[in-house]
């Protein structure tokens, strides 16, 4: 929860339904994470995975206000924005996605750019950590693989998907920064972030990592190639990013891969 005496709003996983009692008046800060995140589900329902990740509803309510564009949009992006055929993307790379989740969070920053003046936008790669208070449905990418790992059979994992997983209290951090910023300042932003983590990875290589924060034999990762299971949708081969720009701007550590794991499964924090 991020404290401020400014008028804070974050909108949920679900699409975001204004109306008169939402808020009594214009927010200060507005964190969108409402999105449909799953690829495959974006590629069943394009036009769903457009009506809930392009935040129009959302602008066109903020607008609504007397002071419009004085509210800071803080809204959560993807590293699936970019095509995925090099390394360590960087923000100012074309945006190329190759599938319609990564077009419709395309999408949503275009339409940011032509109707709020007063954003950051942050291009989130795998978002790891621990379970939240409330549980959420959805499995959780460390987690699953250690429970796979736990059962002690052979598991496959992908070798050539690359991705800057990034620690879920990092991603809080940052927006906690850029908060504090638009407190102390306000000063308009039309910024756009890399936010990963600062290791480059493949899925084989998480697990093993996984593998060896919980104890287990590192031999049952098993490496296939992605190209090897149909998943029904096409998937970006490496989305890494190059996260110097997050760094320089915000002055900020980000956590390592293995650290972030050690962290997820420690149950004091």
């Amino acid at each position: 929860m991020l404290s401020s005496p400014f008028n804070l709003t974050c909108t949920p996983v679900k699409a975001f339904t204004p109306s008169p009692t939402n808020l009594a008046r214009q927010p200060d800060i507005v964190v969108n994470c409402a999105a449909l995140s799953v690829p495959r589900a974006c590629e069943t329902d394009p036009a769903l995975a457009m009506s809930v990740n392009v935040p129009s509803t959302l602008v066109k309510w903020l607008s609504s206000f007397t002071g419009c564009n004085n509210t800071l949009l803080i809204h959560l992006s993807t590293d699936q924005v970019y095509e995925g055929t090099k390394c360590f993307y960087k923000e100012d790379d074309e945006t190329l996605p190759v599938n319609v989740y990564g077009k419709s969070k395309v999408a949503a920053e275009e339409y940011i750019f032509d109707n709020w003046s007063n954003f950051v936008i942050l291009r989130s790669s795998i978002i790891f950590g621990p379970q939240t208070i409330s549980p959420v449905s959805k499995s959780l990418p460390i987690q699953w693989m250690d429970g796979v790992l736990a059962k002690g059979h052979e598991a496959e994992f992908f070798h050539d998907e690359f991705r800057c997983p990034v620690y879920v209290k990092d991603v809080v951090n940052i927006i906690r920064i850029l908060t504090d910023r638009w407190i102390s300042d306000g000063k308009k932003s039309q910024l756009v972030l890399n936010v990963g983590g600062p290791n480059r990875l493949s899925r084989a290589e998480m697990a093993e990592t996984v593998a060896r924060v919980r104890g287990y034999n590192t031999s049952l990762v098993k490496s296939v190639s992605a190209s090897s299971i149909d998943r029904g949708v096409k998937s970006p081969a490496d989305i890494s990013m190059d996260i110097s720009k997050l760094i320089q701007t915000l002055d900020f550590t980000p956590t390592s891969f293995e650290d972030g794991v050690k962290l997820t499964f420690d149950t004091n924090v």
